[in-house]
């Protein structure tokens, strides 16, 4: 009885002894001795490279064998950012120029998904819309913005319209294509079995095609916002008094060559940067893509 007693004793401590600690996920196993083309991470190359190039400018510049006139030193251009950044260069400070620069660039982007979409879409569900929006649209995508600038001025001045408006074009056409090419992504294996659960018409286009299509259009966004950012020097060479391409337009005229350069590493590092938001909005939106 004592022995009973004791254990009974034992088992309310026992069972209130603390849980073991969750491990940690096993990292994932490789069950191939077969290459993925392309595995593995690249941010390490990356990083070298960008590394590499820097010390390569540096050299080049410090040791004085480009002149400063074609490619000024790291220094000089990081005193010019720092200048405009704290508002001691003889301008505008830097936010204004890059607020109004994001304020064109990416109202024009949206309007272009609001409208770009829907117009892809339609040309990859009915051969109506595709014969009414296929030939105006591959006419004008070929054409370099700076082409039809000067049509856009006729037409629309030289206010806030005509910038936004020659970006917002530049993004359409290779949206709308994306998602054109996108609602052939569903295979007829896909829609069949949709159709023979006792699906209609829109219930395959919207649970079946729509999904198939959101990696092209997701793709056709972050080309469109490259060439939306591209066209950026274009749109405010329209008397504009603010903007990232204005002052590099604007220093360029001066042979200021590190403002230049300055400028075109802002536009970089910022259309860089909305490229990787892209890119983990993919990750996340689409996580079956290249799975499949």
């Amino acid at each position: 009885m004592a022995e009973t007693a004791s254990k009974l004793a034992a088992g309310p401590v026992a069972s209130r002894a603390p849980a073991p600690a969750p491990t940690a996920p096993a990292a994932p196993v490789k069950t191939s001795q077969f290459k993925t083309p392309g595995e593995g991470s690249s941010g390490t190359i990356s990083v070298v490279t960008v590394c590499v190039l820097l010390a390569l400018w540096a050299l080049v510049t410090n040791m004085g064998w480009v002149k400063p006139l074609f490619l000024p030193t790291p220094q000089a251009v990081f005193q010019q950012f720092y200048e405009y950044l704290t508002g001691q260069a003889n301008d505008k400070p830097l936010w204004q120029h890059f607020l109004a620069s994001m304020f064109r660039v990416f109202s024009a982007f949206f309007l272009a998904c609001v409208t770009a979409i829907p117009v892809g879409i339609a040309m990859g569900m009915s051969r109506y819309a595709r014969g009414i929006f296929d030939p105006p649209l591959e006419f004008y995508r070929p054409l370099p913005p700076l082409a039809y600038l000067p049509l856009i001025i006729i037409w629309f001045g030289i206010d806030e319209l005509p910038k936004v408006l020659l970006i917002f074009l530049s993004c359409f056409a290779p949206l709308a294509l994306a998602a054109r090419s996108g609602m052939r992504g569903a295979s007829q294996e896909q829609i069949n079995a949709a159709y023979s659960m006792g699906a209609n018409y829109w219930q395959v286009v919207r649970y079946v095609v729509l999904p198939s299509a959101l990696p092209e259009i997701l793709v056709g966004m972050r080309i469109a916002i490259g060439f939306g950012w591209t066209t950026l020097v274009a749109a405010e060479m329209v008397a504009a008094n603010m903007g990232l391409g204005q002052m590099v337009l604007n220093a360029s005229n001066f042979l200021r060559t590190d403002i230049v350069i300055m400028g075109i590493v802002v536009i970089g590092v910022v259309a860089y940067l909305f490229d990787l938001l892209m890119r983990w909005v993919e990750r996340r939106a689409v996580p079956w893509k290249g799975r499949m």
